[in-house]
């Protein structure tokens, strides 16, 4: 059992078994917190947990963001509201399936900085300077101070990426220099190595699972025989990657695995009971998946993640199976489920208008940026997006290969203007035949970035391409010009009638509603691109790829009367309509 601290929300130090479920506040609309912090409590929970996300906050060096969606006061708030205790994990990192693990990419273009997730100075100076703006927000909600947060955790899983026990040390003096006081722990696999290279003495160490609790607890009563026994993630669902199979788990099996962290004694957290949307670009990448022979796996928008609370908030089998579990061991009686927004009908938007990319670019993208090599996203200072960059290969000469090291992620090839074709990390990474009739011939690649590597050894993953080769020639002389993608739509784009473009072409269009209300947006017979609503982000959408083919339209970014929808497609569709659905498609 856990001990809570006295304050404002226990009455006294008392041993208690934690109920807790995760939901991400940056993963919901703030509109939408007080609804699903209730079926958090109707699932039979007593705790929400969270990560904080650096990047999120903190988009470029210095300029923080706390308000709307990144409004953790507000949220933290919401959460006491709603009757909950709070378990907060603030970063440095917090893998979380999320871009880059939450560490701000512009990270990757100071210099300074030799190493992430370490005690690199440099890398610690950036550390240093977020908890002190960061930490007062959440020590101000701790228990001891009349809130409802009752653990704060120190990193997220180090022992699954280093040794460097003597940089969690330095985040647990920092937490408590700056105000921490109630327990700091660790979460990890239950395996030796885990558990060894990630805790800390004197910090209470947790263990994350999706089965098998008895045989955890057991590893982690072998190396930490004091510390009581808690699932701080129980995988009770898992999130997709594009171009693989939607996973889903049995709800009976896991809540049965449920069943066994409880019998034994535990406190558990869900992980996730409610997944919500990696909205913009924020979702993540990995690497290596052994099922699929993939190197690199960029995760997809819906971040569901099979949750018992699913993306619009809705009651699922697996709900209706942990609540009958977790029942028996809740102190107070369940409050009833509330259901989530109503729908709005099914409908078609025909997008009327469009725009060619390559025809805004001086709007968009500015002066180019000169090198002999190709600069990468981050010396651009780009975080996502798009980098046109430009060159010339010298002829005349016969057809050759043109090929890309380091390519990170998707190119689309234009030799003198024309598509050549498209290349994709870990897939396709060379076109055949590129010949060079005159004296010169420009190539250009238009290279989107997909989600940086969210874990392991992989992190801190750069955009861009690292050379570009017309068989073993280098080709040098580069100009790159960058279009920042992800946040709001692109400004002032001179619209016009829908035209025959391939693409990459903007396309718009208007939607007609009574009242804001959810809806799933479809995209069949489009390629690939990305989805804005009144100007916010809905996310990637890969309809070639899938598995998933609907994009979740939260209720809070409608309004009556006329909205907007703006598609930049990147392959080019036959018919540019968008449809409306009632049904979520996840593949």
């Amino acid at each position: 059992m856990f001990h809570i601290p006295a304050g404002g929300s226990s009455p006294d130090d008392r041993p208690a078994r934690l109920l807790s479920g995760a939901l991400h506040y940056f993963r919901v609309l703030p509109e939408q917190w007080p609804h699903r912090l209730h079926m958090l409590r109707a699932l039979g929970l007593d705790t929400v947990e969270t990560y904080v996300p650096w990047n999120f906050h903190e988009p470029r060096p210095g300029a923080y963001d706390f308000t709307g969606p990144a409004d953790l006061d507000r949220f933290l708030h919401a959460t006491r509201e709603a009757g909950l205790r709070a378990i907060v994990r603030p970063s440095p990192y917090i893998c979380a399936e999320w871009e880059n693990g939450g560490l701000p990419w512009w990270l990757l273009a100071d210099r300074e900085v030799r190493s992430l997730r370490c005690q690199d100075p440099a890398y610690l100076a950036h550390v240093d300077r977020w908890f002190d703006r960061l930490i007062p927000i959440v020590a101000a909600h701790q228990v001891t101070r009349g809130g409802n947060v009752l653990m704060v955790q120190v990193e997220n899983e180090y022992g699954s990426y280093g040794s460097d026990t003597g940089y969690l040390e330095y985040l647990a003096a920092g937490l408590r220099a700056r105000g921490i006081d109630v327990p700091l722990f660790t979460s990890d696999g239950p395996d030796d190595f885990f558990l060894t290279g990630g805790t800390v003495p004197g910090l209470q160490a947790t263990v994350n699972f999706g089965s098998r609790a008895t045989e955890a607890f057991a590893s982690l009563r072998k190396l930490r025989p004091k510390d009581p026994a808690m699932c701080m993630e129980f995988w009770c669902g898992w999130f997709d990657h594009w171009g693989t199979e939607h996973v889903v788990r049995d709800p009976a099996e896991a809540a049965a695995a449920l069943e066994e962290i409880l019998a034994a004694g535990a406190s558990v957290n869900l992980y996730m009971a409610h997944g919500g949307t990696n909205f913009s670009t924020w979702a993540g990448a990995n690497t290596k998946d052994p099922a699929t022979g993939e190197r690199y796996l960029p995760t997809v928008t819906s971040y569901d993640y099979d949750a018992p609370i699913d993306e619009r908030g809705g009651v699922t089998e697996k709900f209706s199976a942990f609540r009958d579990v977790l029942r028996a061991y809740a102190v107070e009686p369940l409050p009833e489920p509330e259901p989530p927004a109503p729908l709005l009908l099914p409908a078609s938007v025909e997008l009327t208008e469009s725009v060619r990319l390559f025809d805004v670019l001086d709007a968009l993208a500015g002066p180019g940026v000169s090198a002999p090599e190709p600069p990468s996203f981050e010396e651009l200072g780009t975080g996502h997006g798009l980098v046109l960059y430009e060159s010339w290969i010298p002829g005349p000469r016969g057809p050759y290969p043109l090929s890309v090291q380091g390519l990170a992620d998707r190119a689309h090839v234009f030799v003198d203007g024309r598509a050549v074709g498209v290349l994709e990390r870990d897939r396709v990474e060379s076109i055949e035949d590129v010949a060079v009739p005159g004296a010169q011939a420009r190539v250009e690649l238009l290279v989107e970035s997909m989600g940086r590597i969210n874990y392991g050894a992989g992190l801190g993953d750069r955009k861009g391409v690292r050379r570009v080769l017309h068989t073993q020639q280098m080709l040098h002389g580069w100009t790159a010009r960058a279009v920042e993608l992800g946040h709001g739509t692109p400004d002032a784009l001179p619209w016009g009638a829908t035209g025959a473009d391939r693409g990459p072409v903007f396309h718009r269009g208007s939607l007609e509603v009574a009242e804001p209300a959810d809806t799933y947006l479809a995209l069949p017979g489009w390629g690939k691109g990305y989805v804005w609503v009144n100007g916010f982000c809905l996310g990637r959408y890969w309809e070639e790829r899938g598995p998933q083919r609907t994009l979740y339209v939260p209720w809070p970014l409608l309004e009556a009367g006329r909205n907007e929808i703006v598609v930049l497609e990147l392959d080019g569709c036959d018919r540019p309509v968008v449809e409306l659905r009632r049904d979520a498609d996840l593949g």
